[in-house]
């Protein structure tokens, strides 16, 4: 019994270590430690050239005012082009960026006439582009005036080759599950900070907007599907560091739709574990920092829904012991809180911790199926965007 009840505490540790533990010892070592990220000569002359990249599928509701949001920023537009690639979008998208481009001389526009995939769109877009620096963003993220100018201040440090940018949600419903959404991301954004600051370990930028150099841009595989944690990993893998930047600022709307939002969580969950078959040897300890920030905030976590099966079945075995069977009846409430929410969110109540109990769940469970999905084998990395809020 005691093998069992050491099992059943590692799998609490890892659950914890991941969600809590961690980013307490960030924020403990970021005290001792400040950024030493330098700051951009604003000297029109002293900017470099970059390149927007963007994969856009059926944006016809949103790619006017992305374009828009990109030439009204306060960067040089001499010092400025933006590819787009259209995938094969069957609305109103290419006629309305074929207008764009007549409008914007910066713009070209490159209309797909099969579906690629966004990952297999940048790949091509960067091989045409000109830019030091590449930044690439999606379609529904929308810029201000100084996103571009703080994305590129830091690569003014050599050492760093990969800047994200921080994401502020809007369009939040109380009755969906953007509220937890948001503060997770905000959860993130801390966490990712303190990466910065501490070792240039960031793992992983957000995916909607972020900025790399060019000569450290990577082409992501053939049927993967989290393009942007490949980037990060292989600019980290080259030696670079991976920042974050909370001034080069960006904003996008997150989906009020549980079903939505559940099918994209499945589908990254799934990409995580390709790039963790691709990335294991940063797991070495000659890797030291990005060893210890990958199992931490990363693999466990990818892990999760597995710890918290086998908690409980260690649990399970563990209930002739008093203190154990509380433990378990502990579990089963906690776990029974998501129906209630359900239920609940039928009449119209809405109890913003069952909220984020709910939304605890969903993310481990969308991770147990990605699991399956991607022991199963990807056949493509083609997928239908998460549908926009109204």
């Amino acid at each position: 019994m005691i093998i069992i009840k050491i099992l059943f505490w590692l799998s609490i540790f890892a659950i914890v270590h991941s969600y809590i533990v961690y980013p307490i010892i960030l924020q403990l070592f970021s005290l001792l430690k400040k950024s030493k990220t330098q700051i951009l000569n604003n000297e029109k002359n002293k900017l470099p050239f970059i390149s927007i990249l963007m994969s856009a599928f059926n944006e016809q509701e949103v790619i006017k005012d992305k374009i828009d949001s990109i030439f009204k920023t306060s960067y040089p537009l001499d010092k400025i082009e933006v590819l787009v690639g259209s995938d094969a979008s069957t609305d109103e998208t290419d006629k309305i960026l074929n207008h764009l481009s007549s409008e914007y001389k910066n713009l070209q526009f490159f209309s797909f006439q099969k579906r690629q995939g966004k990952p297999n769109i940048i790949n091509q877009l960067s091989e045409k582009a000109r830019g030091e620096i590449l930044i690439l963003t999606d379609a529904n993220v929308f810029f201000e005036k100084t996103t571009i100018i703080n994305l590129v201040k830091p690569f003014t440090n050599k050492e760093i080759g990969l800047v994200d940018a921080r994401m502020i949600s809007k369009g939040l419903k109380k009755e969906g599950i953007s509220k937890p959404e948001k503060f997770y991301i905000s959860h993130e954004v801390n966490i990712k900070s303190k990466e910065s600051i501490l070792w240039g370990t960031m793992m992983g930028p957000f995916g909607g907007c972020f900025a790399v150099k060019s000569e450290l841009f990577s082409k992501v595989p053939d049927k993967f599907l989290v393009d942007d944690f490949y980037i990060n990993m292989k600019v980290l893998e080259k030696g670079k560091k991976a920042v974050n930047n909370i001034e080069a600022v960006v904003y996008e709307d997150v989906s009020n739709n549980l079903k939505e939002e559940f099918k994209r969580k499945v589908r990254i969950a799934t990409g995580n574990f390709q790039n963790l078959k691709e990335f294991k040897h940063l797991l070495s300890l000659k890797t030291k920092s990005i060893a210890f920030c990958f199992l931490s905030h990363k693999v466990l976590r990818w892990f999760g829904p597995f710890f918290l099966l086998a908690a409980f079945l260690f649990n399970l075995i563990l209930i002739k012991n008093t203190f154990y069977l509380y433990l378990l009846y502990l579990q089963c409430v906690v776990i029974i809180l998501p129906f209630i929410d359900f239920l609940l969110r039928k009449i119209e109540i809405h109890i913003i911790i069952l909220r984020f109990i709910t939304h605890f769940y969903s993310m481990n469970i969308a991770l147990f199926i990605g699991f399956f999905k991607y022991l199963k084998g990807v056949k493509t990395n083609v997928w239908q965007p998460t549908k926009r809020n109204q």
